[in-house]
């Protein structure tokens, strides 16, 4: 093979950059704006610039193991080999805890927008019965092939794409300053809801399980995966930065205090937007980007958790097995879908208490043990020990302000 045959072979970085940032960006960012209306834009766009940072640290320090590793080892073969049973099985539980809640997340916000989306068409199909059939029509997609799925989810993110652009152009038009820096408040108060944000944050940078899979994608080419780790990542950071612009930009900060009351649903904030802007075009645009944000985040959620589950306890890939996986997969989520419809926000918190372990402590504890095992001969992440130091302390702190909030030990803007 020609030279030139190779380098056409080889994948673009671009492709890596889309699969990182097409992994980030989904529908948790419609919690971003709400969760965040207490410290308002500029100490939010702060704290997700630190988290930005440290979340892309964490996943090179994944990187940075997996190089050790063959091709195709994740997690479970890193983190039992260098970390023992203990944390493995620690991991293991985080890994699941985090698809389980997130999969509800989104049972519970494709209830509330499609609530609100059959409701533009005067058609009352309450949020539960919406949710619970859109879940069944996802586990049928989950249960016919990995395939079935693949060609599902790019046609739902191409469509997602074309109205991202066309919702937030015109968002942005209809930005008003006054607005966004907030001149309504004499002497309005931001830092004491600025750690509460942080969990938030971290669950909407989510990438992690995507590093070995580059490394499947591109082989042991440590250059090329971090260009896209590092592209991908800004991608999603510069996405969330315009849409708290628009957001924050067109819905008065004291406005969020209702919609967060209404338990922060993807139905409520696109009701607000809506209602502020006064625009028919411009909230079908909303809707149908809701529609498919939730969409593609539900089908590739959901296939991470049924191939961790096949995995875990052995379903083979027929019919029956898959079936048996399906109802491992969705069953649960489902029953909590139909006992509390509107936890959308909750839930999103919850998944970044766990994923502080997988996304951030254990990549910590595996660059660290990685390094005194093999010297890390192939890539280091810069900063030495201090930022595995960091890391591990962002981790640590994560967890701690989501427990000081669920136990109401945290200022809530109200």
């Amino acid at each position: 093979m020609t030279s030139a045959a190779l380098t056409r072979a080889t994948p673009s970085t671009f492709a890596g950059m889309v699969i990182i940032g097409g992994t980030i960006i989904g529908a948790g960012m419609f919690s971003l704006p709400v969760v965040m209306s207490g410290a308002w834009f500029f100490w939010s766009l702060a704290a997700l610039v630190f988290t930005w940072f440290c979340m892309l640290h964490s996943g090179l320090m994944i990187l940075e193991a997996n190089l050790n590793y063959h091709v195709g080892a994740s997690f479970d073969t890193m983190t039992r080999d260098l970390l023992g049973n203990v944390w493995n099985r620690i991991n293991g539980l985080s890994i699941a805890f985090v698809l389980y809640i997130l999969t509800y997340a989104y049972i519970s916000a494709s209830g509330s927008i499609l609530h609100h989306t059959f409701g533009e068409l005067s058609i009352n199909a309450p949020a539960r019965l919406a949710g619970l059939l859109f879940a069944l029509v996802v586990a049928f997609i989950v249960w016919l092939s990995t395939r079935a799925v693949s060609r599902m989810t790019a046609i739902v993110l191409g469509a997602k794409v074309i109205t991202f652009f066309l919702t937030f152009g015109s968002l942005l038009g209809h930005v008003e300053p006054a607005t966004l820096f907030n001149v309504a408040e004499s002497h309005p108060s931001y830092t004491p809801y600025l750690l509460m944000t942080l969990p938030f944050c971290l669950a909407s940078f989510g990438y992690h399980g995507n590093v070995p899979s580059l490394m499947k994608y591109y082989g042991k080419n440590p250059r090329v995966i971090v260009r896209c780790l590092i592209g991908g990542t800004l991608l999603a950071l510069g996405l969330y930065a315009v849409w708290l612009l628009a957001t924050m930009g067109n819905i008065p900060r004291h406005d969020f205090i209702a919609i967060a009351q209404k338990g922060g649903n993807i139905d409520v904030l696109v009701q607000a937007l809506s209602g502020v802007l006064n625009s028919r075009s411009l909230d079908l645009l909303l809707v149908v980007f809701s529609n498919f944000a939730v969409a593609s985040s539900f089908l590739g959620v959901t296939l991470g958790l049924f191939d961790y589950l096949a995995d875990l306890f052995g379903f083979d890939d027929s019919r029956l097995g898959r079936l048996k996986t399906a109802l491992l997969t969705f069953a649960p989520p489902i029953i909590g879908g139909l006992l509390w419809p509107d936890g959308f926000l909750y839930a999103i918190g919850y998944a970044g208490l766990a994923a502080t372990i997988w996304a951030a402590i254990v990549p910590a504890l595996l660059a660290r043990a990685s390094r005194k095992r093999f010297g890390s001969p192939q890539f280091r992440v810069w900063g030495g020990t201090p930022m595995i130091v960091l890391i591990l302390v962002f981790g640590i702190v994560n967890a701690l302000v989501h427990l000081m909030s669920t136990f109401d030990l945290l200022p809530v803007w109200n």
